[in-house]
């Protein structure tokens, strides 16, 4: 007994440890099963439509191959040109904000310290320790895209291969689960797959609800860049809890370079949309897509996020729905029998 209870511990540990040193793939190939879930409903409405499962992968594929090349052939080079002037424009901009009298008089309130803070900012940036810093950030930052687009590759391609085979893993996971339970398995399965592909849907409406609202905001508070301060917005804000607050401090810093009234008006239109997103938009779109109640929402996220940083925050949604399923199907019929 003692032989078998330190084999099983010593087997434990080292599927710990093989999982640990294997996380990057753990974590890609959960990421391309999530995606393929998410991409599913599209596959079962071109199968709907006639086409073969194959062939509806490869129209997605080239789908969504098509329209990377196209953002990235159109937004790139913008995205460059307006960094590139945005650049150019910094140093009189900063030079501007120095000028103000609001800037002036909390300079005077500070004792000058805050023009102190600036200026040796400004040396620091320039020094050659700094400078050896930034060139030292640029081939990390490099090596980091390299290392990012070998990922994103590797995730589109395992992606596809789960798309196409997807209804023989769920067949060869059914196939594992006792007969007597195999038909609520099924039903709860497919709910909880479905729910995922709804998330997504959910996820990028409310992307586009926020980088649409961001451009009216600067366009209409005069600010520059409102174009290229948009699509940033909108691929940082499908990061669930901190993208909106991330792309508010973005915004109000931008605005603050070209006038403090436009500093503060962003601001307080971006705090409203912010608490309107958490508590009204983010529950009734969550809720019809993934059927879970705007409360429930709000706490699965925050505690997904809390746990595991962004990946968490990600599948706290889609988790929340299956475990409200399992209970609504497994749990409560039990406690009504006994």
């Amino acid at each position: 007994m003692g032989l078998r209870v330190t084999g099983g511990v010593l087997t434990a540990v080292l599927l710990a440890a093989v999982l640990f040193s294997l996380r990057s793939v753990v974590m890609s190939v959960c990421a391309a099963l999530f995606l393929a879930l998410g991409l599913n409903p599209l596959v079962r409405r071109l199968r709907r439509a006639g086409m073969r499962r194959g062939g509806a992968v490869a129209v997605i594929g080239v789908a969504v191959a098509l329209l990377a090349t196209g953002l990235v052939s159109l937004v790139v080079p913008f995205v460059v040109t307006q960094v590139a002037a945005f650049v150019q424009v910094l140093p009189a901009a900063i030079r501007s904000v120095t000028e103000d009298e609001w800037f002036q008089r909390i300079d005077e309130l500070t004792g000058g310290a805050l023009m102190d803070g600036m200026e040796s900012a400004g040396q620091a940036l320039v020094s050659p320790e700094a400078l050896t810093n930034i060139a030292n950030g640029v081939v990390g930052a490099g090596v980091g895209a390299v290392n990012v687009v070998s990922s994103v590759i590797f995730i589109a391609i395992l992606t596809l291969y789960f798309l196409a085979g997807l209804p023989r893993i769920k067949h060869g996971f059914y196939a594992l689960l006792p007969a007597s339970r195999r038909r609520t398995s099924v039903y709860l399965t497919e709910r909880i797959a479905d729910s995922v592909g709804k998330y997504l849907s959910g996820m990028v409406v409310l992307a586009l609800l926020n980088a649409t609202y961001s451009f009216i905001l600067l366009t209409l508070t005069g600010v520059p860049f409102a174009a290229l301060i948009s699509i940033a917005a909108f691929f940082v804000t499908l990061i669930p809890l901190i993208g909106t607050i991330l792309t508010t401090i973005v915004m109000t810093l931008a605005a603050l370079l070209y006038s403090l009234p436009a500093a503060i008006i962003v601001l307080i239109a971006m705090l409203v949309y912010m608490q309107v997103e958490a508590y009204i938009l983010t529950p009734r779109v969550m809720s019809k897509a993934v059927q879970v109640p705007g409360a429930w929402v709000l706490i699965a996220a925050t505690a997904g996020g809390t746990l595991l940083g962004l990946p968490g925050a990600l599948v706290a949604i889609p988790t929340a729905a299956a475990c409200l399923l399992l209970v609504d199907n497994l749990v409560v019929p039990l406690r009504r029998i006994q």
